[in-house]
C-alpha cells in the first residue's frame, strides 16, 4: 500500500462508495446493509447469493448497480427446462455462402457479461446450476472442448426465494460454497414502505449517473488484495472457522447442532471481505471488527445444521451469534 497512486485509488473508492449509495438511493429505499455487502463482495471479486421474498427490489437493485458501474448486465431467468447451453452458449453450423463450406461457430450465451443476475437459481435442475460453477470459479466457460474467457470484472448475483419450495432444486453445498456472501434481504420498515409507495406509484423519471468503468473496478479490486493483514487477525479467522467443524470444535453447541462446518474458503473469504470493507471505509489495515461485521454473510450458507438443530428450531444466525459471543480476539 506504499504507492501514492494506490492511496489515490483508495480515496477514489471511498468517494465512489458514497456516490454509488446516493445514486442507488434515487431508486432503492433503505437496504443500506445489503448495498454495503454487495459492494464489499464486488471489490473482493466475490459472487453473492441473495435471499429474499418476492417484491423486495432484488432485480432492480442489481440492474441499477450495473448501470451505476457502467458494466454490461445480463439477466438469466432460471426455469426447470433451462439447459446449460442456454447459459454458456452453443456451437452452431455456419455455411460460407461463397465456398459452400460448413464450419462450427460459437454463439455466446448470456453468461458473457460483467454482472449476471441468475434469477431464482433454485428453480432449475442441478445439471444447469452446475453450468455456473466453472464460470464463477475461473471466469471462463468450456463448450465443445473449447475454453472461452469471460469479460472482467465478472460478478454473479443469484436470487433465491426462501418461502417457495415446491418445484425447486436446493443448491448443492459445493455450489453454495462458491458464493462469497449470502445476502439476506428483509421486509422494509413502515416508514420505508411508505416512501416506496410514494416513489413508485406516481410519475417519476430517475436518471442514474455512471461513476466507474470496468478498468477502474479491476484496479480497485487489485488494491483490495494489497491490504495487509496481521497474524493476529488471521489467527482469529482461523479459530472462528475451525470451531464451526464438529469433529475439531471445542464448543458443545457446535457438536450438538452442526453436521458440517465451514471449509477453508470461508477463511479466505472472511479475510478478503475484511480487506474490502477496510478499503471501502478508507483504511489500510484489517481489524477484528471488520471480520465480525462480515461474519454472517460469509458463514450463514456454509454451516449445515443437523436434525437436532432443525427439531429445536435453531438457525445458523443464532449459531453464528453464539460463536462470536464465545470466541473473542486475543
Amino acid at each position: 500500500m506504499e504507492k501514492i497512486s494506490d492511496v489515490k485509488l483508495v480515496e477514489k473508492l471511498v468517494s465512489a462508495r458514497k456516490s454509488i449509495t446516493e445514486q442507488l438511493g434515487k431508486v432503492i429505499v433503505g437496504q443500506q446493509a445489503v448495498i454495503d455487502q454487495l459492494l464489499i463482495s464486488l471489490f473482493a471479486k466475490g459472487h453473492c447469493l441473495i435471499v429474499g421474498v418476492p417484491g423486495l427490489a432484488k432485480t432492480l437493485l442489481i440492474s441499477t448497480i450495473s448501470e451505476i458501474l457502467n458494466l454490461q448486465f445480463s439477466r438469466i431467468q432460471f426455469t426447470p427446462d433451462l439447459m446449460p447451453s442456454d447459459i454458456t452458449g452453443t456451437e452452431v453450423i455456419q455455411e460460407n455462402i461463397s465456398t459452400g463450406e460448413r464450419s462450427f461457430k460459437f454463439v455466446k450465451g448470456p453468461i458473457f457479461a460483467n454482472i449476471i443476475l441468475a434469477d431464482e437459481i433454485n428453480r432449475t435442475p442441478p445439471k444447469t446450476q452446475s453450468a455456473l460453477l466453472q464460470s464463477m470459479q475461473e471466469s471462463k466457460v468450456t463448450v465443445a472442448g473449447q475454453t472461452h474467457i469471460l469479460p472482467l470484472p465478472f460478478f454473479v448475483l443469484a436470487t433465491q426465494n426462501p418461502i417457495e419450495q415446491e418445484g425447486t432444486y436446493p443448491l448443492p453445498e459445493a455450489q453454495l460454497d462458491r458464493f462469497f456472501f449470502q445476502v439476506n434481504i428483509d421486509y422494509p420498515s413502515n416508514n420505508e414502505e411508505k416512501e416506496i409507495i410514494m416513489k413508485t406509484t406516481g410519475i417519476s423519471e430517475v436518471k442514474i449517473k455512471s461513476l466507474l468503468d470496468a478498468e477502474e473496478i479491476l484496479s480497485l479490486q487489485e488494491i483490495v488484495r494489497k491490504v495487509p493483514v496481521s497474524d493476529y487477525v488471521v489467527d482469529y479467522v482461523v479459530k472462528l472457522v475451525s470451531e464451526t467443524r464438529p469433529k475439531n470444535s471445542s464448543l458443545d453447541f457446535i457438536k450438538k447442532w452442526i453436521n458440517w462446518g465451514a471449509g477453508p474458503r470461508a477463511s479466505q473469504n472472511l479475510i478478503l471481505a475484511g480487506k474490502s470493507k477496510a478499503v471501502l471505509d478508507g483504511r489500510f489495515s484489517v481489524s477484528s471488527e471488520d471480520i465480525n461485521s462480515v461474519l454472517y454473510p460469509v458463514l450463514r450458507h456454509r454451516l449445515i445444521l443437523n436434525y437436532t438443530a432443525e427439531a429445536e428450531g435453531i438457525t445458523t444466525e443464532e449459531i453464528i451469534k453464539k460463536l462470536t459471543e464465545t470466541i473473542t480476539p486475543k
